[in-house]
């Protein structure tokens, strides 16, 4: 259900947009595809973390994105800005993944002894709305796992991760569509993370504000190996 503040917000960034004479093909949450007359799609969030946002909560987040065609794949340029303390997290396509102006990078220094020890693994997991057969297919994650965060903006959760601060997020919901996604996607991305679909392939997805995605995100094939054992995804 959209709130005043979402309508409000996404027509604030596409008078932005038109100010500058930019008109590509816009895929927003709130108002769907318009077509433009340039090449390539803008896709936009305008307010990720709206229930936050309401509740005074500092975290949400603006997240925008430029792709060539309607494929996450091509996306190219992203932007994400943290609206509660200011800080842009932006990637450009093989040119690296940024807080401001500083590189940002995903984790490199867990080290497994064993098959069983994630006791430091930090993990994003997004349970809102989630269906039993959803939670039932988390649960060795759950009780494996000691470090478990929902922060409330998918996003903002996906840049805490390409800056090292998670070291894998997951929603498997089926809720979260590539209006949510695209921008971090990249950022993710640019930062040496991965992303795969719960078939245990590199993740991709059409760009509308319709299709439902579900995914892990990681900063390493080691975990994403580990998590995909306690869910059963072939990695």
């Amino acid at each position: 259900m959209s709130r005043r503040i979402d309508v409000v917000a996404e027509a604030a960034v596409m008078e932005i947009v038109k100010k500058h004479n930019f008109n590509p093909t816009i895929v927003a949450e709130e108002s769907g595809t318009i077509n433009g007359e340039d090449d390539g799609f803008l896709v936009m969030d305008a307010i990720d973390g709206t229930t936050n946002t309401s509740r005074a909560i500092p975290f949400y987040c603006c997240s925008l994105a430029y792709a060539k065609d309607v494929k996450l794949a091509s996306v190219i340029d992203a932007a994400i800005i943290d609206l509660s303390r200011g800080d842009l997290y932006h990637a450009s396509d093989q040119r690296g993944a940024f807080m401001n102006n500083t590189q940002i990078q995903v984790s490199k220094s867990l080290k497994f002894a064993d098959s069983d020890n994630l006791d430091d693994i930090l993990v994003g997991l997004n349970l809102s709305g989630a269906s039993p057969g959803v939670i039932m297919s988390l649960l060795k994650v759950i009780s494996n796992v000691n470090h478990i965060r929902q922060f409330g903006a998918n996003a903002l959760e996906l840049c805490y991760l390409a800056r090292g601060f998670l070291d894998a997020y997951i929603d498997i919901r089926g809720k979260i569509r590539a209006t949510d996604l695209a921008a971090a996607y990249l950022i993710v991305k640019e930062a040496g993370g991965k992303l795969y679909s719960t078939d245990g392939l590199k993740l991709d997805s059409e760009i509308d504000n319709k299709a439902r995605i579900s995914f892990l995100a990681v900063s390493s094939d080691e975990i994403f190996a580990r998590l995909a054992d306690y869910m059963q995804i072939s990695s």
